[in-house]
């Protein structure tokens, strides 16, 4: 069988460190699905407005490698302690698929022809997309379903420190979608070092911050350009 990419989804995440671990967690991160030009016909999309949701089956474009292994360390699990590879959603698969659930919050007319505005995204700017399904709830949702490791650990989050001489000049959106991603904990699992100044980009910016204990700073905003 052979697939072809469908569209690409534009987004604020030029690297992979940063991006959330899963779909849905930063609601206020929003993406542009344009799609390829064998593929820009209003008739493919007649009737997607009428659900709030969609599964997103696209490429870990930065991971393709030619061997896999059969174990791989969660960062969620510190990065040290392994499991299989296909009782986890690491990036290093056999098949390098992701599936995202994304909310879908407009189709806009643009000059490259119909374009999704998603939010809830997990992935890098530029990744190619191969198929877009309906989230169907009565099929989709299971409350009830465990969640292996990570029931113990969703929890989780930071509180954020973000001092008003750096906040004032963004956006409220740019605002809240980085304390949705920072709250996250985008470090190295297993790299606790409360003197380390980290780093992410988004929109633009490149964003250095400190974490101690569950508390992190934002200490500097800088445009990426200036790295």
């Amino acid at each position: 069988m052979q697939i072809e990419a469908i569209a690409h989804i534009h987004t604020s995440f030029p690297e992979k460190f940063g991006i959330p671990r899963q779909s849905g967690l930063v609601p206020e991160a929003e993406g542009r699905i344009v799609f390829a030009p064998k593929y820009r016909q209003p008739d493919a999309l007649r009737g997607i407005e009428e659900y709030s949701h969609l599964w997103l089956l696209w490429d870990f474009s930065e991971n393709h490698k030619k061997d896999w292994a059969a174990t791989v360390a969660p960062p969620r699990l510190g990065g040290r302690e392994r499991r299989g590879v296909f009782a986890t959603r690491s990036p290093f698969r056999p098949n390098p698929l992701g599936l995202s659930c994304v909310e879908l919050k407009a189709v806009l007319s643009e000059e490259e022809g119909p374009v999704l505005l998603v939010s809830g995204v997990d992935m890098l700017d530029g990744t190619p997309i191969y198929d877009i399904k309906p989230y169907l709830p009565y099929a989709d949702a299971h409350p009830e379903a465990r969640g292996g490791f990570t029931d113990a650990l969703r929890g989780h989050v930071l509180s954020v420190e973000f001092p008003e001489e750096l906040r004032s000049g963004l956006s409220e959106k740019t605002y809240a979608a980085l304390c949705g991603i920072l709250s996250q904990d985008p470090r190295t699992a297993f790299i606790h070092d409360e003197e380390r100044i980290w780093g992410i980009s988004y929109e633009g910016l490149n964003v250095r911050f400190t974490v101690d204990g569950d508390k992190l700073k934002v200490v500097e905003l800088t445009p990426l350009t200036e790295r």
